[in-house]
């Protein structure tokens, strides 16, 4: 029988990685260079494994496996077969990240035999004055973008903004994007690793060496148009508010400040709850499960009918499905 399920965190050292996720979010991490935290992720050698209960120790990929629609939900399951189509990460850029953009999903079928990746993010904290590098400043041909990298003339060319806490963005594949320093957020996107790097601030990583930039491959996918606005508009005081709806994913943001009761069985998908402030409670068949400000939890699709969301503690959640 399937209940909601938590999973270990997998925790990811980065060149530009901090301790926030220790400080603000609550994981056990050692380390002041943890730059990630993959909450739920299905992909080849980070396959999240189960916490709690009795399925501690099974992997995702084993219950899917197992459950098929009954985990994923008799659409998804159609859709995808036995992988799990999103991957869940918390993010802590204590330096700026590099300046990357992704494939959509036809262009990474051919060249990498993988999906692409589309993704949204919502800020949960930052320094004074932290920004998002988000699509390009104006608009430009290709030619003029390959001699901008090519010559590194990136003030010409990225498009900055300023951000807080509570702010949310949608980076469909092909938009240039970076993290900057100050900034910790929470990331959505479908399951993949495929990255192009355009800029690493001329760095050495970890290893001691250059990262290697994939200027070729990210000039095929790029998109060159400036827009005027990058931000999604939603009432923040509002108790409910969807952030983003795109073929790969919906992601709400849930204010229950209040005891509240909220079901589930209209969904048809898995649900995914990452908890960004407070504490709430998942009961299942009268059996609270709880989860505090950093965790996350899953709901099966099969016993979405049978749970219930209730606020203990003012809790502030995003809610994710398909």
């Amino acid at each position: 029988m399937l209940y909601p399920l938590k999973f270990k965190p997998i925790f990811k050292e980065k060149v530009w990685g901090g301790n926030r996720l220790q400080t603000v979010l609550n994981k056990n991490i050692t380390s002041g260079k943890t730059g990630e935290s993959w909450e739920i992720s299905g992909l080849r050698n980070n396959v999240s494994v189960v916490s709690e209960g009795k399925y501690s120790g099974k992997s995702i990929q084993e219950l899917i496996d197992k459950h098929k629609s009954n985990f994923l939900g008799k659409k998804i399951y159609e859709k995808f077969g036995n992988v799990f189509p999103l991957l869940i990460k918390f993010i802590d850029a204590f330096d700026d990240l590099s300046v990357q953009v992704h494939p959509d999903d036809k262009f990474a079928e051919q060249q990498h035999n993988e999906t692409g990746k589309n993704e949204m993010w919502y800020i949960l904290d930052t320094m004074p004055n932290s920004e998002l590098i988000l699509g390009v400043k104006k608009t430009v041909t290709k030619d003029e973008y390959i001699k901008i990298t090519k010559e590194k003339i990136f003030s010409d060319l990225l498009n900055s903004v300023t951000v807080n806490a509570g702010d949310a963005f949608y980076i469909p594949a092909g938009r240039i994007h970076a993290i900057m320093k100050g900034v910790l957020l929470a990331e959505i996107q479908q399951s993949s690793d495929l990255t192009y790097r355009i800029y690493d601030w001329d760095r050495k990583g970890l290893s001691g060496k250059y990262r290697d930039l994939h200027n070729e491959l990210a000039a095929e996918v790029v998109e060159l148009q400036a827009k005027k606005n990058y931000f999604l508009e939603y009432k923040k005081n509002d108790a409910f508010a969807q952030l983003t709806s795109c073929e790969q994913f919906t992601v709400n943001r849930l204010k229950l400040l209040t005891p509240q009761i909220k079901n589930y069985s209209s969904k048809g998908s898995f649900v995914v709850l990452m908890c960004v402030s407070g504490t709430l409670s998942v009961i299942h068949k009268n059996i609270k499960y709880f989860i505090r400000k950093g965790e996350t939890i899953l709901i099966p699709a099969i016993i979405l009918a049978e749970t219930e969301l209730v606020s203990e503690k003012k809790a502030e959640v995003l809610e994710i499905y398909i």
